[in-house]
Formats: structure tokens, sequence, C-alpha cells
């Protein structure tokens, strides 16, 4: 039984697939232990990329990461915009996107008076959003959930919205680190603006830092390891 046990875990290292950078085209696994997840697809009993990026395994579970390219609306993500128009009906957004956003009255959970819309927001300001529907007209918001809203204090800053998810980190890994690490309020938005909010600035310009960093190497495996080391040494400059 216990040798068994040996055979098998020996078994699932040596198929364990690294991150590694791929192309379109790229096999990436084989067999039937193997499952396509975003970015690939299943030809034969082989997993091929679809799209430029990173690949990872998780569960078997194969899917690539995508490094480069524009950011792709889907129900459900939180995004951070502003405001370009206020309208008689509600906030035109500007998601730093191609695609028309556009927060409506009824999704503000408070009362508005129609006259008096820019009492709520005026153009310039920066809101926390939740996207409701995505269709040929465009995007639809709402703040009507806990923690969206105006956003009155810290730094935004923008990366590639398609490595929002090495800045997040597997199962939050990386964004929980460098809030531990810099005692910050950070929120990520899909679309690749983030909101740092800190006691400090310097605070502040350290997550900065470190998105950047994170930003830089996202090719690179074992990437929450080099982040922790390179908290210790920027605290101890």
């Amino acid at each position: 039984m216990v040798l068994q046990l040996q055979r098998k875990l020996k078994k699932m290292t040596k198929n364990k697939i690294e991150r590694k950078i791929v192309i379109p085209g790229e096999i990436i696994a084989k067999g039937e232990d193997y499952l396509p997840g975003e970015g690939t697809e299943k030809r034969g009993d082989e997993i091929i990329t679809t799209r430029y990026g990173l690949a990872e395994e998780s569960n078997r579970l194969m899917k690539v990461i995508a490094l480069s390219g524009i950011y792709q609306p889907r129900r459900g993500n939180v995004v951070i915009g502003r405001v370009e128009n206020v309208t008689f009906y509600g906030w035109n957004i500007d998601l730093d996107s191609p695609e028309y956003a556009f927060l409506p009255l009824q999704e503000v959970p408070t009362y508005v008076n129609k006259d008096r819309l820019n009492d709520i927001f005026e153009i310039g300001d920066v809101i926390i959003a939740k996207i409701i529907g995505v269709t040929n007209r465009g995007i639809d918001l709402t703040i009507k959930s806990r923690g969206l809203g105006k956003i009155d204090e810290g730094i935004i800053i923008k990366i590639n919205s398609n490595k929002v998810p090495r800045i997040i980190g597997k199962e939050g890994s990386m964004i929980n680190l460098m809030k531990n690490e810099s005692g910050c309020h950070i929120t990520v938005g899909q679309n690749g603006l983030i909101w740092i909010q800190g006691d400090k600035i310097e605070d502040e310009l350290l997550v900065k830092k470190a998105i950047m960093f994170v930003n830089e190497k996202s090719f690179t495996s074992g990437l929450t390891k080099e982040m922790k080391e390179w908290f210790n040494k920027e605290k101890q400059k």
C-alpha cells in the first residue's frame, strides 16, 4: 500500500506542469489526465494553447494567463473607472477600454434627484463599480454592493488588464502578501486600474513599486516567493 502511494506521488510530481511562456498552437500537456481551461483547447489527447501568455496547471486543469491584449469585460467583474459625462439618466464611465460603460440612476444605493446628479458624481470622479451586464450597447454597471462607490483618497495606477491575475496571485496569494506587508487597502479592477489607500503616502508608493515589480516579472514562476524577498530588501533600505 505504501509502495503504491509512493509510486502515485512520484508520477504526479513527474507530470506536474511548470509555468512557462507559451505561444498559440503550442502543446502544453498530453494525455487524458489533463483538461483544457481558459486560453487552451483539446485536440486528440493534447492540450493546445490558443493565445500568448503564461501556461499553468491547477488540479489537472490547464490554462493560459494572457500577458497582453485589451480588457474583455465580463458580468460580475469589479472595475475602476472615471466619470466622463453626466446624463439625465445616469453617468457615462470611462473604463480605459473600447467598450462604452454606463451607471444608471437605479443602480445607485441612495435617492437621486434627477436635476442634481452632479451631487452624486461629477465629471472626473473615480469610482469602483461592478459589471451587471454586457450587451451590444455597452457595459452596464452598479455600485449597490459593499466596497463600491466613489474613491476620494489614495492613488490609482494602471497595468495591462491581462496581468491582473498575476497581481492577485493564486487564491489571492500575491495581493494578500502586498496588503500584509504594506498595511494598505488595495482594490484591483479587472480592467487593469488599481486603487491603493494607506495611512502614509510612503506605504502607497511601496505598493505601487511592488505592483510594477510583479508587472515586469509576470512571466516568471515562483513570483510570490520572490515578492517576499523583495519586500524584505525594501524594508531594510
